[in-house]
């Protein structure tokens, strides 16, 4: 099966081409890349790369959230027009769980942690399932600092980009995940998309669209009577 995976929730990204869940190329995106026109340019290049005409794309995954608001409007935008141009399916798949996929032989309960700004944190807890797919216990929340701390248990595993800021303060008995597994690959992506439609999974391509998990900081002013 050909899939197209778009990474684009974070300050960088990718964009992988799969087949049959298993990785043919991937390229990074810089943070100027990550607009729906700029997009386009180096989706048409992983195309080439794959010697994939558009058409014998059957599937294309994105992350929908949570993540940037710039970034995820682009590649779910992107990622809808592609499918509606070409007939290919469309499957969204949460941030957080491209995050905790990415820990090799995982075993135990695990947190997954995005920085969401205002000494925050995008975070969702996962268990391994008998396959290996980490599967969400808890949904994904918004959490203060300080409060995510708090609710890291002994043997437990956290991994994200949010450790860039809660690293010193996580408690020596959780375990780490490796650094090089904070970000969110487009090849981990396409590996969960992959399972998740053979199981029956797929999105409506016009119902698709990002989950921000919360307002943007012009929407929460506006609510406050600060903008009119």
């Amino acid at each position: 099966m050909r899939i197209i995976a778009l990474e684009t929730s974070g300050s960088t990204g990718s964009i992988a081409a799969m087949g049959d869940g298993r990785l043919i190329v991937q390229t990074s995106l810089s943070t100027a890349q990550k607009t729906a026109q700029s997009l386009a340019p180096t989706l048409k290049s992983i195309l080439r790369d794959a010697n994939w005409e558009p058409n014998a794309v059957e599937l294309v995954a994105v992350t929908s959230g949570p993540g940037s608001f710039t970034g995820l409007r682009a590649g779910v935008t992107s990622a809808k027009v592609f499918a509606y141009a070409t007939g290919a399916q469309v499957l969204a798949i949460n941030t957080l769980e491209v995050i905790a996929a990415q820990v090799e032989n995982a075993s135990g309960e695990l947190w997954a942690v995005m920085d969401a700004q205002r000494k925050q944190v995008f975070a969702s807890k996962f268990a391994p399932n008998k396959s290996g797919t980490p599967e969400m216990l808890l949904p994904t929340q918004i959490l203060d600092d300080a409060a995510m701390i708090g609710k890291l248990a002994s043997g437990e595993l956290v991994t994200g980009t949010g450790l860039a800021k809660l690293l010193r303060y996580v408690p020596s008995e959780v375990r780490v995940g490796p650094e090089n597994s904070w970000q969110p690959q487009a090849a981990t992506l396409g590996r969960l998309a992959f399972a998740k439609y053979r199981s029956g999974m797929r999105n409506d391509v016009w119902q698709l669209a990002p989950e921000y998990y919360r307002k943007s900081a012009a929407e929460e002013k506006f609510d406050q009577g600060l903008l009119k």
